[in-house]
């Protein structure tokens, strides 16, 4: 098997149970956080909801360069994520729903069925690395004249 490119993060402790993460060679960094039991609210993202977050931005990103490809008159776009998870440790997501919302121009539903299709087939390397079921939906808006 062939190896490709590597990443390498660091995720560094702060406080609790509060982490920084950063990417090397990335220009930011995010906090991952979880409520510490002592009835205060987490700081930042808990690591379940980056990893929902990080489907929904690799897709995104996806399907809006796919759309942008096609010529597609795309002003907005969205990904509303919903996440199911085990009832027993380790609570891995065990099945995700995607509803990808677009908004612009005359955007064409088959363009938009068939990036997010071409993500879920070919592109997305975070829902490939997921052992989760999948289900994606899509709804078009158009952008009202004048806008």
């Amino acid at each position: 098997m062939t190896e490709g490119k590597t990443t390498n993060t660091r995720v560094t402790w702060v406080d609790g149970l509060q982490f920084v993460s950063t990417a090397e060679g990335s220009r930011g960094s995010f906090v991952l956080d979880s409520p510490s039991g002592e009835g205060g609210p987490a700081a930042g993202t808990s690591p379940v909801e980056a990893l929902l977050s990080a489907l929904g931005g690799c897709a995104g990103m996806d399907v809006i360069s796919i759309l942008k490809k096609k010529r597609q008159r795309v002003t907005g776009l969205y990904v509303e994520m919903r996440g199911r998870r085990a009832e027993e440790h380790p609570r891995r997501y065990t099945h995700i729903e995607m509803e990808f919302v677009v908004r612009g121009f005359g955007v064409s539903p088959q363009a938009v069925a068939r990036a997010i299709e071409l993500s879920e087939t070919k592109y997305c390397s975070v829902a490939a690395s997921l052992n989760a079921e999948i289900a994606t939906s899509y709804r078009v808006e158009e952008e009202p004249a004048g806008a």
